[in-house]
């Protein structure tokens, strides 16, 4: 596979019209998004730590992937439901978002992560220190394991979201689905988090910063192979 069929696969496509919806209604459909997946994603962590272990790992891992789900049948038709700077990010490398909007939606999704994290600081004070995204095992197998995790729902993302062969209503079980097996299985050890805005607000609010370079690096270069791997799969059809 040489590289003009790469290029061919990604530049052939023009940039998709810009969306009905108003870009400052997006942005706040992108920021109330990520503040509820960061309430009830880390936040589940956060609750169980703070009644002694009221949620597994199989319970955080539903929290995350059915937030998720419920978020894309939302606000999906609002602002694309991103969630993601690493999607977002992804998605105009890829030709299927305009670039003049990546700086606002990733603005917006930060936020919204810092807002989600406020709240569960109001409510459980220190107990959010729980819901940081932290590498139990070394650096290395964490950062590697979320660009493998988020490679894996970028492939996704890309697969039903742009392709029209696969778009559909159940895009969102698809895409809920790939994230809360993604944290079954890293959250033992990279936290499963796939996502920089989900991380980098409970990493701010705590004060817990320490590791946070991990999951501001890994996803978005994560999300970037998934993204790239499906666009080659995908064939001229799609």
């Amino acid at each position: 596979m040489n590289v003009q069929f790469i290029s061919a696969q990604i530049f052939r496509r023009e940039l998709p019209p810009l969306m009905v919806v108003p870009l400052p209604m997006r942005l706040a459909a992108e920021a109330i998004g990520v503040a509820l997946i960061v309430f009830f994603g880390p936040g589940s962590a956060v609750i169980g730590a703070y009644r002694d272990g009221a949620f597994t790992i199989e319970g955080i891992a539903a929290a995350n992937g059915i937030i998720i789900l419920a978020l894309i049948y939302a606000l999906g038709h609002v602002s694309g439901a991103h969630f993601n700077p690493g999607v977002t990010l992804s998605f105009a490398l890829f030709r299927h978002f305009q670039p003049r909007e990546v700086l606002p939606y990733i603005a917006a999704q930060f936020a919204g992560g810092i807002g989600g994290a406020a709240m569960l600081w109001a409510l459980f004070g220190d107990s959010l220190k729980s819901g940081v995204t932290m590498p139990t095992g070394t650096d290395a197998q964490s950062f590697g394991l979320e660009v493998v995790l988020t490679a894996t729902l970028m492939f996704v993302i890309t697969s039903v979201a742009t392709d029209v062969r696969a778009v559909g209503q159940a895009a969102a079980i698809a895409i809920g689905a790939t994230v809360g097996l993604d944290v079954l299985v890293g959250g033992p050890i990279s936290g499963g988090s796939m996502n920089p805005a989900r991380s980098f607000g409970p990493a701010l609010v705590s004060g817990e910063l320490a590791d946070v370079w991990i999951y501001l690096i890994a996803p978005p270069l994560g999300a970037i192979v998934g993204a790239l791997a499906y666009t080659l799969v995908r064939g001229d059809q799609a």
